[in-house]
């Protein structure tokens, strides 16, 4: 099912005319399914990558497992690394990422369940952001893929009216 963010973030992605990629793991394809179900979207967007394992994490996207190993698969460093990665890959002018903890299970004191960081590379740098959803796991992976599209309409909302 798309969404009200998806439909907006295309109409800005258009009027820009920057191109989109994203980069999943705990949406597991919720944020590229909501950008695709928009009429049009082939206009803007490039592909994803869905990589739930770290080793794909690594070898799609060029994560480092010095990042992994340190920080985890669930962080900003990782988020930051898998936004680039796929920016890279695909060529794109803007990429969002997801990576965290849906649940119910796998959560810890340090890494609950339902914290997910978002990020967002684009040729002025990465973007990172923390959230902690709550609500069962397809509620989490819901919440994570629209905060990744207000990110994003966020920062192209402000690009537009700085001129840009």
């Amino acid at each position: 099912m798309g969404s009200k963010r998806a439909a907006a973030a295309g109409r800005l992605l258009r009027a820009r005319r920057f191109t989109l990629a994203v980069a999943e793991s705990c949406t597991g394809g919720l944020i590229a399914h909501r950008v695709t179900a928009v009429p049009g979207s082939s206009d803007y967007f490039l592909g994803g990558v869905i990589a739930y394992d770290n080793a794909a994490k690594t070898a799609l996207l060029g994560v480092s497992p010095s990042t992994l190993r340190r920080h985890g698969a669930v962080s900003g460093r990782t988020a930051a690394e898998m936004a680039r990665g796929a920016r890279r890959a695909f060529r794109s002018d803007i990429a969002v990422s997801s990576t965290g903890i849906a649940g119910p299970s796998g959560g810890s004191r340090k890494k609950p369940v339902g914290l997910a960081y978002l990020g967002m590379a684009r040729a002025g740098g990465t973007t990172v952001r923390r959230h902690l959803f709550k609500g069962p796991r397809r509620a989490v992976m819901a919440q994570a893929a629209e905060a990744a599209l207000e990110m994003l309409i966020g920062y192209l909302g402000r690009k537009a009216r700085a001129g840009r």
